[in-house]
């Protein structure tokens, strides 16, 4: 008879587990505005929009709890934003106050810039919006010189990684090559390879205030119907076109995908846990349906196992703190 149970003694787990979960594996989203106070996002109990001058503080908790790094993005008022995002790319825009803020206070802070427009266009699209025989579309070959600049703003306010959001075919060449020419040939890319055009980013679109104004991302986001092949194939060509590290966005409901590319490119592999997945759990918690702890560290674990390297997660400072009390 095999007894699998033999294993699973209390002395004898911790030595045969192999999945490894620490503070370093964790980023943690941050949401900068420019100023006001600190504003908590109604369906993300726990988690704020932070002003500039609140910043530090966050960065300083960060460090302390041995995070991987923290992740920058920003928020403007409706009023601020156009049609072209250029508070993306701005040379005093919110971000790239942000970073030079942090790198000035913490050097030893990694820090990475989502690149993206749609926090910043009064459409709310990650693009430059056309009209078209159907209506709008986004129009991606013009939005990659706007991609390319923001990457290449973010790199000069001292970013320490690009991360490239917008699903747009060719971002990862543009910005490549836009950064190597602009003398940071050093700064990596870290690149959205594989997002789809999931539910589960409701929450962000709130604390972010980038929701779309119309139609939704369906045209350049994948469908989260589609087979294996076409994760494979997007995750290909961000390779190919000089990312240094890939990300699969949402995190638990893709763990095949996860897998399935951890077994074919030999790059670090990023998971980003969405703000639909926070909003689940710490509903659930607020209804005491879950042990939030037990939880949480359980779909870390999971995503671990699946082959993140790293993982975004809004609950990383928690699970740092849990983990060091294990």
């Amino acid at each position: 008879m095999e007894r699998p149970r033999r294993l699973r003694s209390p002395l004898l787990r911790p030595l045969v587990a192999e999945v490894e979960l620490s503070p370093k594996h964790l980023i943690l989203p941050l949401f900068v505005k420019e100023g006001g106070e600190m504003e908590e996002v109604s369906s993300m109990p726990g988690v704020f929009r932070h002003p500039l001058s609140g910043l530090p503080r966050v960065a300083e908790e960060a460090l302390k709890a041995g995070l991987g790094g923290v992740i920058l993005f920003g928020v403007l008022p409706q009023e601020a934003k156009d049609p072209m995002g250029k508070g993306a790319y701005a040379e005093d825009g919110v971000v790239q106050r942000a970073i030079r803020l942090l790198k000035q206070e913490f050097p030893e802070l990694l820090v990475v810039a989502d690149t993206c427009l749609c926090e910043y266009t009064d459409h709310g699209h990650c693009g430059v919006v056309k009209e078209g025989p159907l209506g709008f579309y986004v129009d991606n070959d013009a939005t990659l010189d706007l991609l390319a600049r923001t990457a290449l703003s973010q790199a000069q306010a001292g970013a320490d990684v690009v991360a490239p959001s917008a699903m747009m075919d060719g971002q990862v060449k543009a910005i490549r090559e836009a950064l190597d020419r602009g003398g940071f040939a050093h700064v990596p890319i870290l690149s959205y390879a594989v997002k789809y055009a999931s539910a589960f980013y409701g929450p962000f679109r709130e604390a972010a205030q980038s929701a779309p104004g119309f139609g939704d991302r369906s045209g350049y986001q994948m469908d989260p119907r589609a087979g294996l092949w076409d994760a494979l194939r997007e995750a290909a060509l961000d390779d190919l076109e000089g990312a240094d590290m890939l990300m699969v966005k949402p995190a638990l409901p893709y763990l095949d995908v996860l897998s399935a590319l951890k077994g074919r490119f030999a790059k670090p592999l990023f998971a980003y846990q969405v703000s639909g997945e926070y909003a689940m759990l710490k509903a659930a918690v607020l209804k005491g349906w879950l042990d939030e702890r037990r939880a949480v560290l359980e779909s870390l674990f999971a995503l671990r196992r699946a082959g993140a390297q790293g993982i975004l997660t809004y609950y990383a400072l928690e699970a740092a703190r849990w983990l060091k009390e294990a």
